[in-house]
């Protein structure tokens, strides 16, 4: 089975964004940093969601984020489908932090369940067959609006959402181009999707 082991960011200052995401969000191995002054300008094509049990883990993420420089997209709050809220990192990347429950059981642990990587992509069949083609089990699908791979193996889950409608999820507006500024590190070699994401091997 095919696992992502890490994403690497590229980003302007990788000494600044080390510092964000250890104080922020707690990540070190699953994120990495690479220095880049590639041409990129509004939104990216994808977001990160970190999944966590309890809204509580939520807030104190959220908070810790927005201390740490971050800017709020969408404020936490409840939905139909759990708790979350979404923040920018002083280096662009999006950020969902979400919990599927809407109640706290306990205090903020800030125990990081599951690291999502949600691509928005142009053509859902495209991309679904082409992920497939190379070793991607899909866990869950519904037509052309979400597609969800088995990350059961993985450090970091993948997901593919219409383009739209994750700069929708993600509070941005949906145009975007130039570099995503983001490179997915796993087992499954060397390629570059049909959405211009570049995949390398996780050394």
């Amino acid at each position: 089975m095919t696992s992502i082991d890490c994403i690497t960011l590229e980003v302007a200052d990788p000494t600044a964004a080390e510092r964000f995401y250890t104080d922020a969000f707690g990540l070190d191995k699953q994120v990495r940093l690479r220095a880049s002054e590639a041409p990129t300008s509004g939104f990216r094509w994808f977001t990160v969601s970190l999944v966590v049990s309890q809204p509580s883990i939520v807030d104190g993420l959220f908070g810790a984020a927005l201390a740490a420089g971050a800017t709020e997209l969408k404020p936490a709050k409840k939905s139909l489908w759990g708790y979350g809220g979404v923040v920018q990192a002083p280096d662009g990347t999006v950020w969902q932090l979400a919990s599927s429950s809407k109640k706290d059981t306990g205090p903020d642990s800030r125990k990081i369940d599951e690291i999502v990587l949600l691509l928005g992509v142009s053509d859902m069949a495209a991309t679904k067959r082409f992920y497939v083609d190379r070793g991607l089990t899909v866990a869950k699908s519904f037509g052309s609006k979400y597609v969800e791979f088995d990350g059961s193996s993985s450090p970091v889950k993948l997901s593919l959402y219409p383009r739209r409608g994750l700069a929708k999820v993600a509070g941005v507006p949906s145009e975007g181009s130039g570099s995503h500024r983001l490179t997915i590190g796993g087992d499954a070699g060397t390629f570059t999707d049909p959405d211009g994401f570049a995949w390398e091997p996780a050394a």
